[in-house]
């Protein structure tokens, strides 16, 4: 016997739909790349997707087809999404962080038609051109007066390239499982491989985010996604901010302290999202200009692992509370949130600090658990493991069969992590599986190294490696970026570790940098560290 209730398809459209109609007057601010800080309504941003919809039409761009953006976030941003998502297009999120022949394998593997970029990545595309071998047109996100010559194929900027469509079209009518978005993974080995997103796995991870113990975004929030929207969605936040009515404030490409500051002060933003890097530069310029925080209520912070440092600072000394998050590509991306649960009632401060460094527990609609040798491991915050996932909206295969079959044989997603699961169900990232030194036949976390270290007086940045040795099969080195103007010595960073972890998981040596290499989601390099010291051995292996 079936239900009697209406069929009412979670296509993405009905998000923006919903934003026009009840949130219509609230506002999407962005700083824009030509300057200014522009501003516009979901109203607006709702007409000109329209817009943007018959334009793609006109284009001979039809259900299930590719149109990929390389931009920043903004309000035109939104409009292409939405624009093109409401058609059954799918919306291919370019990360242009990443190297140009991975950018040309992703287009090409894609089939994009049309490229949107905005005028900072022109001098990319215009190298590229000749390799971008699908493309029928760009369409660069600027109006007539600000539009440079440029050679692109078809090139038009994006006023124009609206202005003479109305925004008589019907979105919809397909069904919800239709793909909506595609993102490709940044992983550091192989080819990229693309995450194809539904209407159906969009939508239900936009309820998902909004849960109390997620996100838990409402209408009077004031939302900063610095997260980028070519990195995994904006985790949600382009779409799950319309849903709940909530302003959005966009950052365009300014994410230094002082530009994201200035817009968190002025648009009294109440809930932003960013990777460590992008707070620690906050945290820079507040405490260079001793600066306040009046209206932040909120972080999420996700991308790699929290240090301890940034927490503190957020919550003791601003009143900023931090929510640790985890999540991939993969995974929509939001795994796992480090709300606190009851348990918290009864904590110290020191206490509470401590389970929120950890990844967090999973919300409705994921599922995780911790394999080791192919066998569940005990959820007693202790016992590494495999770290493996299913739910709502958790990639089931790569697009076009890349990588093959993914999944186990009960619907789990290997995430490559290796982590612990305690009593409450909180995780803790304890490596990846790629990374963990093994040590002795022991497994030695990088990075909760890496996040002592990067706490210690003088420390920018902290990475961790395995090296060779003859007697322990792999031992750690520490690798230091200094802080600007600092010189720690090794025995500083020695000094400082003594007493903050194992005996046994004290670093064999300490190398220091001009700089760490991060990937394209801001996360530290590893592969490009094991390159740099290919040829270095341990001072104690030496000596074995």
């Amino acid at each position: 016997m079936l239900g009697l209730m209406q069929n009412w398809p979670l296509t993405v459209d009905k998000i923006m739909d919903h934003a026009a109609i009840n949130h219509g007057r609230r506002e999407v601010v962005t700083r824009s790349v030509e300057g200014p800080i522009v501003r516009t309504t979901y109203a607006d941003i709702h007409t000109r997707a329209k817009k943007v919809s018959n334009a793609l039409l006109a284009e001979g761009i039809k259900l299930g087809d590719r149109v990929a953006t390389l931009a920043w976030n903004s309000g035109r941003h939104m409009e292409i999404w939405y624009g093109a998502m409401g058609l059954g297009i799918v919306l291919h999120t370019l990360n242009p962080r990443l190297f140009p022949e991975q950018l040309v394998y992703i287009v090409n593997h894609a089939e994009d038609k049309i490229i949107f970029t905005d005028l900072t990545f022109l001098p990319i595309l215009e190298a590229l051109k000749d390799k971008l071998n699908p493309v029928q047109r760009y369409v660069v996100m600027t109006d007539k007066d600000h539009m440079p010559a440029c050679s692109l194929k078809g090139a038009i900027d994006y006023e124009s390239w609206i202005d003479s469509h109305g925004t008589d079209v019907t979105w919809g009518g397909f069904d919800e499982n239709t793909a909506a978005g595609l993102c490709y993974t940044s992983g550091t080995t192989g080819n990229p491989k693309g995450v194809l997103y539904s209407h159906r796995s969009n939508v239900l991870h936009t309820l998902l985010t909004m849960q109390k113990d997620v996100m838990g975004l409402g209408a009077r929030d004031v939302i900063l996604p610095v997260v980028p929207m070519f990195h995994a969605n904006a985790w949600g936040v382009a779409l799950s901010a319309p849903a709940a009515g909530a302003k959005m404030v966009m950052p365009g490409a300014k994410m230094d302290g002082a530009s994201i500051y200035e817009l968190l002060e002025t648009e009294h933003v109440t809930f932003s999202a960013a990777v460590p890097t992008v707070w620690m530069m906050l945290l820079q310029h507040l405490e260079a200009t001793n600066s306040k925080l009046s209206t932040l209520k909120k972080v999420a912070i996700g991308g790699s692992a929290v240090p301890e440092r940034i927490m503190r600072l957020f919550e003791e000394k601003y009143g900023v509370e931090v929510l640790h998050a985890w999540g991939m590509t993969e995974t929509s991306p939001l795994g796992t949130l480090g709300s606190l649960g009851p348990d918290a009632d009864t904590m110290t401060h020191d206490e509470k600090i401590k389970t929120k460094l950890k990844q967090g527990r999973p919300p409705f609609g994921v599922e995780i658990k911790i394999l080791r040798d192919g066998v569940e491991a005990p959820r007693d915050g202790e016992t590494f493991g495999n770290l493996v996932v299913r739910g709502a909206a958790i990639a089931a295969g790569y697009f076009k069969g890349e990588g093959g079959n993914i999944l186990d044989k009960d619907g789990f997603f290997d995430t490559g992590d290796v982590a612990t699961i305690d009593a409450a169900g909180f995780m803790q990232i304890t490596d990846r599986a790629k990374d963990v030194i093994k040590s002795g036949g022991e497994w030695i976390s990088s990075i909760d190294v890496e996040n002592v270290a990067v706490g210690a007086p003088g420390v920018a940045v902290a990475a961790v490696i395995g090296k060779y040795h003859p007697k322990w099969d792999e031992r750690p080195l520490l690798i230091i970026e200094p802080a600007k103007g600092a010189s720690p010595s090794k025995e500083d960073i020695l000094g400082y570790l003594d007493g903050k972890i194992a005996k046994w998981w004290m670093p064999d040596d300490v190398q220091f940098v001009e700089a760490i290499p991060l990937g394209a989601t801001g996360k530290i390099n590893k592969l490009a560290l094991r390159e740099t010291f290919a040829n270095y051995e341990l001072p104690t292996a030496k000596a074995s």
